[in-house]
């Protein structure tokens, strides 16, 4: 009776799997602040995507982690950069049976950790990275992209990405726009999983959104909107809730919610610790980001929910 009265449902095919590819490396690299996540190789990635797609996930997005690094990212655009190589691979594999996207910043590429150009006052340049997402974002499609997710922040970068997308040829590409990015405290295992530091202790209040901002969240939406986004997205999930609503309530494109590593990783750590049920929190949690409007869900628990689904852990 419950489920048949439920609000809400959360369904497999709700969710992203976020997904690490590593250059240089013989076999998966476990992150130890992210259990049960790894660095890929290019075959395991390959291996994972068939399996998830086996389970009935429909979508996975891909995050790079280069072997060489420089000022300008340029890894990020290079055709045979890490992501387009993985790219490739999982178009000849599965074709468009699974949604392919991945995410277009340079923060993985750069050997200062910004997500741009930084000039010689160490400040990003927006203009000038703005003109690196266009060309990452043409690589990334001509690799086999079905969407791409820029995640920077930077203005007018979801304009220039549909340009250069359109004038390459690829109308069929959509935009994921992270459009509301906080500059939250809750990525710190993900900057292990990609192995990002900021040089000299720096952060990204420059161009990610202040957490104490819920209003500013609808204009950056908007914005994004308007220039050409697919679909829209809010990172964090579980701590801006209230954003997710808000934004359910005022966008007619499909909303995307990030339920980030540090959200994953303080269930996985309390559970090891027996405070909580993890699995139950797992579920409350995705729960409430489906709950508060969110049309899809990117989240490391996509492989564990799709595995309970199938065993009947969890119901359809």
């Amino acid at each position: 009776m419950r489920d048949l009265v439920a609000e809400s449902h959360l369904r497999v095919d709700d969710l992203i799997a976020p997904l690490f590819v590593r250059e240089g490396i013989d076999e998966p690299r476990p992150i130890v602040s992210l259990p049960g996540v790894v660095q890929h190789t290019r075959s395991s990635l390959r291996d994972e995507v068939v399996q998830l797609a086996e389970l009935g996930v429909r979508s996975v997005i891909l995050f790079g982690v280069p072997e060489r690094k420089d000022a300008v990212g340029s890894g990020a655009y290079d055709p045979d950069g890490v992501v387009q190589v993985a790219l490739r691979d999982l178009r000849a594999d599965l074709g468009d049976d699974v949604v392919v996207m991945a995410d277009l910043c340079v923060d993985e590429y750069t050997d200062h950790g910004h997500c741009g150009i930084v000039d010689e006052h160490g400040v990003v340049d927006n203009d000038a990275t703005v003109c690196i997402y266009a060309q990452a974002a043409v690589a990334q499609a001509r690799a086999g992209a079905h969407v791409v997710a820029p995640s920077g922040m930077m203005d007018g970068q979801v304009a220039a990405i549909r340009s250069a997308l359109d004038a390459d040829g690829h109308h069929d590409v959509a935009v994921l726009a992270y459009a509301a990015k906080y500059a939250s405290a809750l990525y710190g295992p993900f900057r292990d999983a990609v192995d990002v530091t900021i040089v000299g202790g720096g952060d990204r209040k420059g161009y990610q959104q202040d957490w104490r901002n819920a209003r500013e969240a609808r204009r950056e939406i908007a914005l994004d909107i308007a220039e050409g986004a697919d679909m829209v997205m809010v990172k964090p999930a579980l701590a801006y809730l209230d954003v997710i609503a808000d934004a359910a309530a005022h966008v007619d494109v499909p909303l995307a919610a990030y339920h980030v590593s540090g959200e994953y990783a303080m269930i996985c750590a309390a559970a090891e610790r027996g405070w909580i049920d993890g699995d139950a929190v797992a579920l409350e949690h995705l729960g409430a980001i489906k709950r508060a409007g969110a049309d899809i869900v990117l989240t490391y628990f996509t492989r564990w929910y799709a595995e309970g689904v199938r065993d009947g852990r969890i119901p359809r």
